[in-house]
């Protein structure tokens, strides 16, 4: 078990932690399991030796120990074949061939183990099943620790590679103690232990993003791997090694390049712009735009992972007066009764939605806490359309609650974003003045008309940047239509293989010249053209 959860923490900062790779994950873990009880049967039956068990126990410790030290390369070397080589389940492959190589060996040593103690241990028939029975007890509980002790204590601790250590170490104890006092196999003891040492050694000195140099920061919490990289113009935090940045903070005050540039056109859209909260707020990118260009408004946070929020604070320039809650998205609204003028959805995990943030039910709770007149924006993370693309089932599951009159959307430029602007409608005439951020509405519904945006912005703020924003965003703002095809529901949400669709759709337009190089000119024309 706890190379098993070692095993989600190896493969998620490269390829996600989603439900696609835990059943991956559990999977290949399984068949290496059940492969060697089937051949650990047959040696046992064949020659039941305790030296045999042993071996196979010390084998296994070595190959886990070396994980840390060589897995993050293998990892790598095998998604660079394969984004060049294959056009369509990319994150499945990838993920698959990684496990069957890195952790089915190890596993399937272990799988080994067990019929040949119950050979060992069992005298006669008639208390055959007694035994069998204290075993399977003694492997839960080891599956218990194995399963409590890398979640809560090792891997917040100490990090991934550490408990690969550690728990290759316990292997390996028990091994050399057998051996040792059995005065056997000495040479393979030395040489399995120079082996742990040397990996112990050499594991820490690189981390998951081992070509990075100079990293402001790299760690891990319960949820996310973590990556803090200081450029010459902004500070970035990556959750994710392959895919994308999630937090900027910029050295000098004004846009960002980003999505969050776009999403501030939301307040100008709502009837009043007094009151903000961010479901995932990472590390306030958007609460510091906000407080940059709209000063009177008050925002509220809202982020699973404290050590986000605690990175935010050393190293984003987090205003310590914005209130930060350490909790989920969907169960904070559910417990809060407050309303507000904007509400901005950008929880993601890993490379798509959470499945509870992204159904009727949770579109409906956000609603409902909107004030009349209130904008939701949302960042849809990956561009990807067409009939069943994720980009489609998120824009008709928001339309089925606000309706297709109350939804605009904008793609970002040079980027795989696009946000999606969603309003309640106001509660009486909509053509006032909307306080101290709007001019008169018109054009689509309740929304300003195109040309008002940056109009308004001007009134809001004197910064220039602001006002030159909402022009491109103006020109960039489309309407929906009607919901059709599929709507997402708690029930009925499959964001996870939505979201590995868009992903091979993203992976193939970027990856295409270089499959064609491989197709033309081979292996030696595609190493030319990378190096």
């Amino acid at each position: 078990m706890a190379a098993e959860l070692g095993a989600s923490r190896l493969l998620a900062p490269y390829f996600s932690s989603s439900q696609i790779v835990w059943t991956i994950i559990i999977g290949t873990i399984m068949i290496a399991l059940a492969l060697g009880a089937v051949v650990g049967g047959r040696w046992a039956d064949r020659n039941p030796d305790p030296d045999r068990l042993y071996l196979c126990i010390m084998a296994a410790a070595v190959w886990i120990a070396l994980i840390p030290l060589v897995g993050k390369y293998l990892i790598i070397l095998i998604s660079g074949l394969l984004i060049v080589a294959v056009s369509t389940n990319f994150l499945v492959l990838a993920a698959f061939i990684s496990c069957l190589i890195i952790f089915v060996p190890p596993l399937f040593l272990l799988g080994t183990i067990t019929p040949g103690l119950v050979k060992s241990a069992t005298d006669s028939l008639d208390d055959n099943a007694s035994v069998v029975g204290r075993l399977s007890a003694c492997n839960t509980v080891g599956s218990i620790l194995g399963t409590f002790l890398p979640t809560f204590v090792t891997i917040p601790a100490v990090g991934t590679f550490v408990t690969f250590l550690i728990f290759s170490g316990i292997l390996l104890l028990v091994a050399l103690i057998y051996f040792l006092s059995s005065h056997a196999h000495r040479l393979a003891c030395l040489i399995a232990t120079v082996a742990f040492v040397v990996s112990a050694a050499l594991s820490p000195m690189t981390g998951f993003a081992f070509w990075e140099k100079g990293l402001a920061y790299e760690g891990e919490s319960i949820y996310n791997y973590l990556q803090v990289k200081t450029l010459a113009d902004r500070t970035i935090l990556s959750t994710n090694v392959l895919f994308g940045v999630q937090s900027v903070t910029m050295k000098h005050p004004g846009m960002t390049g980003m999505y969050y540039d776009t999403a501030l056109a939301a307040p100008l859209m709502a009837d009043q712009a007094r009151s903000a909260l961010i479901l995932g707020m990472g590390t306030g990118t958007y609460a510091r735009q906000l407080r940059r260009y709209y000063p009177r408004m008050a925002v509220q946070g809202v982020e699973i992972d404290q050590a986000i929020s605690n990175l935010a604070i050393k190293y984003f320039d987090q205003p310590a007066d914005i209130p930060v809650s350490t909790y989920d998205g969907r169960a904070w609204l559910a417990a809060s009764g407050q309303r507000y003028d904007l509400i901005m959805v950008d929880a993601y995990q890993d490379i798509t939605i959470p499945f509870q943030m992204s159904s009727t039910e949770f579109f409906t709770l956000v609603r409902n806490h909107l004030n009349p007149g209130g904008v939701m924006v949302v960042n849809m993370n990956m561009i990807d359309d067409g009939q069943g693309s994720i980009n489609a089932a998120l824009t008709n599951t928001i339309t089925r609650v606000f309706g297709s009159d109350a939804i605009l959307i904008a793609d970002v430029p040079q980027t795989t974003n696009r946000e999606l602007f969603a309003r309640r409608p106001s509660s009486g005439n909509c053509s006032g003045s909307g306080g101290d951020t709007q001019g008169k509405k018109a054009a689509m519904g309740d929304y300003p008309g195109s040309d008002l945006l940056a109009e308004a912005a001007a009134r809001v703020s004197p910064d220039p940047d602001l006002s030159q924003m909402m022009e491109q965003v103006s020109s960039r703002l489309s309407a929906v239509g009607d919901a059709k095809g599929r709507v997402l529901t708690d029930d009925n949400a499959p964001v996870e293989l939505l979201g590995m669709h868009a992903i091979d759709r993203i992976i193939g337009r970027e990856a295409g010249p270089y499959r064609r190089i491989l197709q033309q000119e081979g292996i030696q024309g595609l190493i030319r053209e990378v190096s």
